[in-house]
Order: structure tokens, then C-alpha cells, then sequence
């Protein structure tokens, strides 16, 4: 596998994902529900950004990766602008299900762990660290619980510093296994993410290859 390409022009689909990228974010700064929230989770879908710009052309990734993190991205910025607790279409299915809680946030974690997976198991593959196999896989899983648990020494920072201004961004809707339960959906979703998607993976890589 070659550690990086340097192609000489955008792909069409990237302009695409870049464009509704934007259309999303802009939405999602008008008139959110708590302009201190908005920032705290739109936040990383912006860092993603300027890392996938600044690498680019020194490690241009696969497209099924780039679709990925741009599903991500969309779920980070409709929690900003709704904040997980009061996302509308999960608020109908707690009421209509009678669910104990809004469960947007579980889906967030859930993809915290699905979307990472891929990204680490290329990174790996294509500068050779790992080859395929069991090893990977167990390499992949423990990355992806670590930006989890990270992830969660970062929102328990954040509370420590503003208080109750950090409320609805932890989003824990009174339950004290909350961190528990979003480093427990991270974990599933790089499982998940690679037993459904490495063949597929595989074959976006060979086509780089």
C-alpha cells in the first residue's frame, strides 16, 4: 500500500460533501438553541475539517471514509443546533415508543465509535503499521475507546470549568451511567463498523492502491 497519494484536483464528490457540509453548518448557526452548546459540539466537526483540508493532498483518504466522517460531521452539527437532548425526531420517538429518555446522544457515541474505526483502520493499512487480521482489529477497537474515554475527560473538563453552563452539552438527561453507557455505544460501533465494512474498505483501498 503506498502511505499517501497527491492527486492534482478535487474530486466532484468531495466539492459535494464540502458543499452540503457548509449548507448544514450555516444552518445550524441560526438561531441554535444554546449558542454556548452550539459551539462545544460543532467544534470537533470544524477541527475534522481543517485536518482533512491541511492533509489533503499529502493523504488523501478514501472516498467511502470521506462520506463517513461527512455523516459524522451532520450528526455533530444537528446536535449543536438542537443539542442531543431535544433533537425533534428523537423527541417523537421517545414520546411515541414511550423510551425513558431522547436517545440522539447514544447515536452520536454510536457513530463516535463506527466512523473512527475506519479512519484508524486505513491509517494503519496504508503506512503498513498492521497488517489485516486479528491484531488490526483489536488495535482499531482500542483506538476508537480512546478517543471515547478522551472525548469524555474533555466533557467532564468542560463541566468543571463552566458548571451548569455545560449541562446540555453532557447531555447525561439524569443518568449516572451516562459516561458509561457512551463509551459502552463506542465501543459497539467500531465493531460494528468492522464487521460490516472492511471488505468494502478493502476494496476503496485496492482502487488507491
Amino acid at each position: 500500500m503506498v502511505k499517501g497519494l497527491k492527486p492534482a484536483k478535487v474530486e466532484p464528490l468531495h466539492i459535494g460533501l464540502l458543499l452540503v457540509f457548509f449548507i448544514v453548518l450555516i444552518w445550524s448557526a441560526v438561531n441554535p438553541k444554546d449558542l454556548f452548546t452550539w459551539f462545544l459540539e460543532v467544534l470537533p466537526a470544524l477541527i475534522g475539517f481543517g485536518i482533512i483540508v491541511y492533509t489533503y493532498n499529502r493523504f488523501r483518504l478514501t472516498n467511502l471514509v470521506y462520506v463517513l466522517i461527512f455523516i459524522y460531521a451532520v450528526i455533530l452539527i444537528i446536535g449543536g443546533h438542537y443539542t442531543y437532548a431535544e433533537m425533534p425526531v428523537f423527541n417523537w420517538l421517545r414520546d411515541t415508543f414511550h423510551l425513558q429518555r431522547n436517545y440522539y446522544d447514544r447515536l452520536g457515541h454510536l457513530a463516535q465509535g463506527f466512523i473512527p474505526a475506519l479512519i484508524t483502520r486505513e491509517i494503519l493499512l496504508r503506512n503498513s503499521v498492521l497488517k489485516r487480521g486479528k491484531w488490526l482489529s483489536c488495535i482499531v477497537i482500542c483506538v476508537c475507546l480512546a478517543i471515547s474515554a478522551l472525548y469524555e475527560l474533555i466533557e467532564w473538563g468542560v463541566a468543571e470549568a463552566t458548571g451548569s453552563a455545560a449541562e446540555a452539552f453532557l447531555g447525561t438527561q439524569g443518568d449516572v451511567w451516562d459516561t458509561q453507557w457512551d463509551m459502552f455505544m463506542a465501543l459497539w460501533g467500531s465493531i460494528i463498523s468492522l464487521l460490516s465494512l472492511s471488505n468494502l474498505h478493502d476494496k476503496f483501498l485496492k482502487k488507491i492502491s
